[in-house]
């Protein structure tokens, strides 16, 4: 069982309500079994919604208390990021998962590189800091 951004199979659940379907991805995928989920819904954010970026650090800081997600609204959504990569977290133990393809740049999967003001930052979403500090085999697409 492979963990995947919902986004990556096609499902709607980026934060402008559509998604970034890899057909490349689900070839290489094509008889094995995947897990899409998006962590920032199962955080209770809602699709659409506003874009966020991490503020002062990166998904190891959020998780750390040094770090806050904020929206494009000013808003602090820190504790979905935080609840959807624990919730995350609970799947992939429950069901033995090792391995995730997650999608790049995002402030939840993002893994190497961030967006932070329109720019690629080196840093880890929230969700991929949690699932690496875990020992997952983490692919960013």
């Amino acid at each position: 069982m492979i963990l995947i951004s919902g986004c990556l199979v096609g499902l709607d659940c980026r934060y402008d309500g559509g998604n970034e379907r890899s057909d490349r991805l689900l070839e290489s995928l094509r008889g094995g079994f995947f897990l899409p989920l998006c962590p920032e819904q199962l955080g209770g954010l809602p699709t659409p919604r506003p874009k966020a970026e991490i503020m002062g650090g990166d998904g190891h800081d959020v998780l750390a208390k040094k770090a806050r997600v904020l929206d494009e609204e000013g808003q602090d959504v820190t504790a979905p990021f935080i609840k959807g990569a624990m919730e995350t977290l609970k799947l992939v133990r429950l069901l033995g998962i090792k391995e995730a393809y997650l999608k790049g740049k995002s402030p939840s999967c993002g893994f190497g590189g961030i967006l932070r003001g329109g720019n690629l930052v080196k840093g880890d979403g929230v969700c991929a800091a949690l699932l690496s500090q875990n020992h997952l085999n983490i692919t960013c697409v």
